[in-house]
């Protein structure tokens, strides 16, 4: 197991994360023999996760009859079968939590994906799921909206988890860890530890490229003085994006601001790489992993980006290298006529839309079944 590339990782200071979750990695012993065999260190969900795991199998299928039959509505069973198996790979990976000293073995939950622009929902509905889960390896999964940061800086402050997700752009990611930073602030001013408290902050990836891409390949088939300049960012605007947020991460968790926190316990915000599988056939299927390895990071990976990465993946810490090429990158962008941050805001609207309509379509499946089984 010493040379699997996946446990690795560990060696340059990254955990790699499974991005899938569903009952049946639970009960059959895949989830642990990937903590095991592969040193998986953590596990992510969102609603287009578990919108895939109870309609793509029927492992699910007794219980939410039973629930049903109970009365109970799709919005409560939609939350108890997400909380029992967030609690259920909670308690598996609470060993490793424990051992490493809270570093380690954490399962992300998110709240509901229609209060993206609700400060007051999320956070009401944050702190009801982190007591119903009552696992200290659980985060809270917040959406980095406008709207999602005050949210973030009240529940770190109130000693409850956040992994910060749908996070694409730079004076965002800037945001997230400035609000981070201010909730373990009032925390630490109100006379409450600051020791055991975690947030990741997950930037998004690919769905940069895939939604760039097509707008530089429209002008390589143009011709005309923009298209070699197109050629060379092709592919490369994401990964110089993830660079420039670990140069931001340095400034503010190596600053003399965080220093203060640092001295009392508080932990840094390690930045997480999400939406980390290949969607491009062109790219390799490990591009999203092997440029951003590096110390206090986390890649939180589909199964099938695991199985790659076992295979032939080659763990080096490069997440420093090319910084200048990548400030390049973004400043050909520009020129090109492209503005980055018109895009990231318009991938937010599309990532909260990319959740909605999974949630929405599971819970409309939780609705018929309520209806077949007929509860009071």
């Amino acid at each position: 197991m010493s040379d699997n590339p996946l446990r690795r990782l560990h060696d340059f200071g990254q955990s790699p994360w499974l991005d899938f979750l569903s009952r049946g990695m639970l009960t059959t012993g895949e989830l642990a023999g990937l903590l095991e065999e592969d040193g998986i260190a953590g596990v992510t969900s969102n609603p287009a996760i578990f919108e895939k795991a109870i309609l793509a199998s029927d492992d699910y299928d007794e219980a939410i009859a039973g629930l049903a039959a109970e009365g109970k509505s799709a919005q409560q069973i939609y939350e108890i079968l997400t909380v029992e198996d967030v609690r259920s790979a909670a308690d598996l990976m609470r060993p490793m939590y424990d051992e490493s000293e809270g570093l380690h073995g954490y399962v992300s939950l998110e709240v509901n994906p229609h209060l993206a622009r609700d400060t007051e929902g999320t956070l009401d509905e944050a702190r009801r799921l982190w007591g119903k889960v009552d696992r200290p390896n659980l985060f809270i999964k917040v959406p980095a909206t406008v709207e999602g940061l005050p949210a973030i800086e009240q529940l770190i402050s109130e000693g409850i988890n956040v992994n910060v997700t749908l996070l694409f752009g730079l004076p965002r990611y800037r945001e997230v860890a400035e609000a981070c930073i201010a909730g373990l602030e009032r925390r630490a001013a109100g006379g409450g530890p600051v020791h055991g408290i975690a947030s990741v902050a997950s930037f998004f990836l690919s769905r940069i490229d895939v939604l760039i891409d097509p707008l530089l390949e429209e002008m390589i088939a143009a011709g005309g003085s923009d298209a070699e300049q197109a050629k060379r960012l092709r592919g490369e605007v994401a990964i110089a994006c993830a660079k420039l947020s670990y140069e931001i991460y340095h400034e503010l968790f190596g600053g003399a601001r965080f220093a203060v926190l640092a001295g009392q316990g508080a932990r840094v915000q390690r930045l997480l790489w999400a939406s980390t599988g290949t969607k491009n056939p062109d790219y390799p299927d490990t591009k999203y992993v092997e440029p951003l390895i590096g110390p206090d990071t986390v890649n939180t990976l589909p199964l099938e980006t695991i199985e790659a990465y076992r295979d032939h993946g080659d763990p080096a810490s490069r997440l420093e290298d090319g910084l200048d090429e990548a400030c390049a990158t973004l400043d050909l962008l520009a020129e090109v006529g492209i503005d980055i941050d018109e895009v990231t805001a318009q991938l937010v609207e599309e990532g909260i839309d990319k959740f909605n309509k999974p949630y929405d379509k599971l819970l409309a499946t939780l609705e018929e079944a309520v209806a077949k089984h007929g509860g009071g």
